[in-house]
């Protein structure tokens, strides 16, 4: 798999775990790489356990990720973001902080074009302000 492949079946596991409790967050991950309908092709099992590993990462920093968004995004309380949105912008903010693997600017860009593809008309903007303050 391509990087942007894998960090769009990342977005959607993260998605996926928004409408479960936090306690099924870890079963859900699993469910997820179980269905192959979410995947365009075959997934290699390397591929499977990179997005597992980096999606639990997410999951074990949510809590600092979430405080980050919160303190950069004035006006819009998390609750309150659509959850495309939330799932793309939390993953843009692991990658920018804790993945040093993605350099920010590449991160940004993704996180854009995931918002261009998932999300609402003005989302990719939304997204783009957010992390240009965060970066």
């Amino acid at each position: 798999m391509k990087r942007s492949e894998i960090r769009e079946a990342i977005f959607k596991v993260l998605f996926r775990v928004e409408f479960h409790p936090q306690e099924e967050w870890l079963e859900q991950v699993d469910l997820f790489l179980e269905e192959p309908e979410y995947f365009s092709g075959v997934v290699e099992e390397k591929d499977k356990e990179y997005i597992k590993k980096k999606t639990e990462d997410i999951l074990i920093h949510i809590q600092e990720i979430n405080e980050m968004l919160s303190e950069k995004s004035k006006g819009w309380k998390l609750e309150r973001m659509g959850k495309v949105e939330l799932s793309i912008l939390r993953l843009a903010v692991y990658e920018i902080h804790f993945d040093e693997e993605v350099p920010t600017g590449v991160a940004i860009n993704e996180a854009v074009e995931l918002a261009k593809k998932f999300g609402g008309d003005d989302s990719r903007r939304f997204v783009n302000g957010i992390l240009a303050k965060l970066a």
